[in-house]
C-alpha cells in the first residue's frame, strides 16, 4: 500500500491571523513549496457523522479573490458530488447556485466601483 503526504504550513501574526500558507505533496512535480492565500480542507468523521473543516485565509486575500475561489470551490464540490452520486440534476441545480452567487457578486463589486 502506497502512502502520501501533504504537509501544510501557516505562519501567522502576533494576532494569530495567517501571514502565509504553503503546501508540499508527496506526490507531486514540484521541488519548492507551493504558496497559497486560501485553503479550505473538509474531512468526514464517519463515526460522528460530522464534517471537521479548517478554513484560513491571508490578510492579504482581497475580496474577489474569496470570491472567485468560492465559485470555483462550488463548481469542483459539484463535479465531485456528480462522480460519487451520478445525480446530474443535483449537480446542475449545485452549479446553478455558483452562477447565481458569482453574478451577484459582480454586481455588488460593480456597485461599489461606481460609488
Amino acid at each position: 500500500m502506497k502512502k502520501s503526504t501533504i504537509t501544510i504550513d501557516v505562519q501567522t501574526d502576533e494576532n494569530h491571523v495567517p501571514d502565509t500558507i504553503t503546501w508540499t505533496a508527496s506526490d507531486t512535480s514540484a521541488d519548492a513549496a507551493q504558496k497559497a492565500k486560501a485553503m479550505m480542507i473538509s474531512f468526514w468523521d464517519g463515526a460522528e457523522k460530522a464534517a471537521l473543516r479548517i478554513d484560513l485565509w491571508t490578510k492579504d486575500m482581497m475580496v474577489d479573490e474569496m470570491a472567485d475561489f468560492f465559485y470555483q470551490t462550488m463548481m469542483t464540490m459539484a463535479d465531485t458530488y456528480g462522480r460519487a452520486t451520478q445525480y446530474k440534476e443535483d449537480v446542475e441545480e449545485i452549479k446553478i447556485f455558483a452562477k447565481n452567487f458569482y453574478g451577484k457578486f459582480r454586481e455588488k463589486q460593480l456597485k461599489t466601483n461606481k460609488a
